[in-house]
């Protein structure tokens, strides 16, 4: 199977369009839709990948990546941030906090298929 994607969000319509966009690219998809626990799920699944929401329930897909960025297994993991606010200071907000990508919502299948690749290989 191909490369590990986990996608870290709470909409089903979003986590299904995601999915099935990945498994048709080739990669295996988990999906958790609850920012709680979702560190100790990246750290027990190991992904090759993130795709996280920023607003998420129980823990915001910020407070998540800042957590992510402080962990040394964890510091160099690539992640996109997906967000439905797409003004500039949402957007400096995940480059602070080390986002490799950000994406607003609606977005395309190719700008979801092109990030993955640019950030982890074909």
């Amino acid at each position: 199977m191909g490369k590990h994607a986990l996608l870290i969000e709470d909409e089903p319509n979003i986590t299904e369009a995601i999915r099935f966009i990945l498994a048709r690219d080739g990669w295996q998809v988990s999906i958790h839709g609850d920012g709680a626990d979702a560190v100790d799920v990246v750290a027990r699944i190991a992904p090759d990948i993130v795709i996280l929401d920023v607003m998420l329930p129980g823990r915001s897909g910020y407070e998540i990546l800042d957590e992510l960025r402080a962990g040394a297994a964890t510091r160099d993991l690539p992640v996109l941030m997906l967000t439905a606010r797409g003004q500039e200071r949402d957007r400096r907000r995940a480059e602070d906090a080390g986002a490799s990508r950000f994406m607003t919502k609606p977005f395309s299948n190719s700008e979801v298929l092109a990030a993955m690749r640019e950030m982890v290989g074909p």
